[in-house]
């Protein structure tokens, strides 16, 4: 059901209700739906793609630009996928109503979907986002955090960006209770923790183990999940707090959560109540408030300035 009234700035739930012949979310939910059936991974996708385009010059579908300097081509980016889906949405969308419906708005409406998809709850997004028309690799690398960030550095970051300590932690817990991690991205952690050349203390020590056999010092293009609970890789779920409090979390930044006094109690709520299930889905509101545009223009082609 949409629903029309509650707004933020110019944006509002129910943006495009009566704008076009089709219902605009009923449209993006069968095609995303669509896509899960065959690729559970698209859910971790779509959360990448929503975080990594709002913290870059806000929502606005920067990063879906084709260009040699555009943002989807730093390194920063180099894992972010999902294009094809959007894609595919918007030639849709552009066949029903022509110019109407932003691609900015198209990746928070996707994203939901995946969401509720992968058994996270229903939230009511907001849209009436329009699409902004640069796209910097350069913007991109200096607004990203990289994974070695440290937890007030990125609580910075994140206040930045209008978001609390809180919203942090559970944008981070949400990227990382789906999806997969490559052995590249957390080699360190295994075998030369800070140059000390041994494994990090604080990482679980049956975890550290079987890192380490499916992660070779030799370097390998395996992964493991995010979420290191079993049962809870592909759900959008509560999974990821309870396997940090546990010293099983795979990248630097998602241990020292579970630690640091600036969050470690917000986790420990979140891992062991059922606080995840609706304030996920607030955070994700907040996401996507970053730094909107409510005027210019629609793109008709969201790999293009046009």
């Amino acid at each position: 059901m949409t629903l029309v009234g509650q707004c933020y700035g110019q944006l509002k739930q129910g943006y495009y209700t009566g704008k076009c012949s089709a219902n605009v979310e009923s449209v993006i939910f069968d095609i995303v739906s669509k896509a899960y059936q065959t690729d559970k991974s698209i859910v971790a996708a779509l959360l990448r793609m929503q975080f990594h385009d709002c913290f870059v010059r806000g929502c606005d579908a920067s990063i879906l630009l084709d260009g040699s300097t555009a943002e989807k081509n730093a390194p920063s980016n180099g894992s972010v996928r999902g294009y094809e889906l959007i894609d595919a949405i918007k030639t849709r969308l552009e066949q029903l109503c022509p110019q109407l419906v932003s691609c900015a708005d198209i990746i928070v409406v996707a994203t939901r979907v995946a969401v509720a998809l992968a058994q996270g709850n229903w939230y009511n997004v907001e849209t009436g986002r329009k699409d902004g028309s640069f796209s910097s690799s350069t913007e991109a690398e200096k607004n990203l955090p990289p994974p070695s960030i440290s937890v007030p550095n990125a609580i910075r970051l994140f206040n930045s960006k209008g978001l609390s300590a809180n919203d942090f932690v559970l944008l981070l817990g949400g990227g990382h209770t789906v999806g997969v991690i490559h052995c590249s991205k957390f080699l360190d952690r295994l075998y030369n923790y800070q140059n000390t050349g041994r494994a990090d203390p604080s990482m679980n020590s049956a975890t550290l183990t079987s890192f380490q056999q499916r992660c070779p010092r030799s370097g390998s293009n395996n992964f493991v999940y995010a979420d290191q609970t079993v049962g809870s890789e592909f759900r959008v779920d509560n999974g990821f707090y309870k396997a940090i409090s546990q010293g099983k979390g795979v990248l630097e930044i998602d241990q020292r959560i579970a630690s640091d006094s600036l969050t470690k109690n917000s986790v420990s709520r979140l891992a062991w109540t059922g606080d995840f299930a609706t304030q996920f889905g607030t955070a994700m509101i907040n996401l996507g408030r970053v730094g909107v545009l409510t005027q210019g223009p629609v793109r008709r082609n969201c790999r293009r300035n046009y």
